[in-house]
């Protein structure tokens, strides 16, 4: 399993080098607070694999990192996927690190 820390998956946005995050949290989540990356929530990822990418590395993003895990596991194991990373953190994370102005209460 590949991780990637909020930090360097930043750099690699703002380069435009061939990398997109996926949001696994639920909706309430969500919408409580994301920083505007594609939203698949964790227990929909199964039927909609189809809409995720092997042609672009794939970053898997959660709360904390610990979904993130699972649901990388799952598009190795399930679904043959060799481009998916988990990033380190998550959301809390990524505030930390990349954008304090959003909060999770």
């Amino acid at each position: 399993m590949r991780y990637i820390d909020p930090k360097s998956c930043q750099e690699r946005l703002l380069k435009n080098d061939n990398l997109i995050v996926i949001d696994i949290r639920e909706d309430y989540e969500y919408q409580h607070c994301n920083a505007g990356f594609t939203h698949i929530p964790m227990g929909e990822i199964s039927t909609r694999s189809q809409e995720i990418s092997k042609d672009k590395n794939v970053v898997i993003m959660c709360q904390s990192g610990r979904r993130a895990e699972a649901v990388v596991n799952l598009l190795e194991t399930e679904f043959h996927f060799s481009n998916v990373f988990v990033m380190e953190g998550g959301m809390i994370g990524w505030i930390e690190q990349v954008d304090p102005s959003l909060k999770i209460d």
